[in-house]
């Protein structure tokens, strides 16, 4: 347990924020889902749609560290192949 006072601020100001980076990490694999079903159903115009979309909130995810961007791009790639695919 945190015994000093700095010590106790910083244990409720992290707890908060894995709060928030809980939502955020969902928001990215719901993102990642909706692609994936979208792609499964072989619904080409409607990924294509969505790509940009995809794309933003990843790069949104990136800018706040929750993943690399090394890994973003890895996945829109790997998207954009399979939807060229289709």
């Amino acid at each position: 347990m945190a015994n000093t006072k700095s010590a106790i601020k910083r244990i409720r100001k992290i707890s908060k924020q894995t709060i928030v980076n809980k939502a955020r990490k969902s928001r990215y694999r719901n993102v990642l889902k909706k692609m994936n079903f979208l792609i499964e159903d072989k619904k080409k115009d409607e990924a294509l749609k969505f790509l940009p979309k995809l794309n933003s909130e990843l790069m949104k995810i990136v800018k706040t560290g929750i993943i690399k961007k090394q890994n973003a791009s890895r996945n829109v790639s790997r998207i954009t192949k399979k939807i060229s695919s289709l």
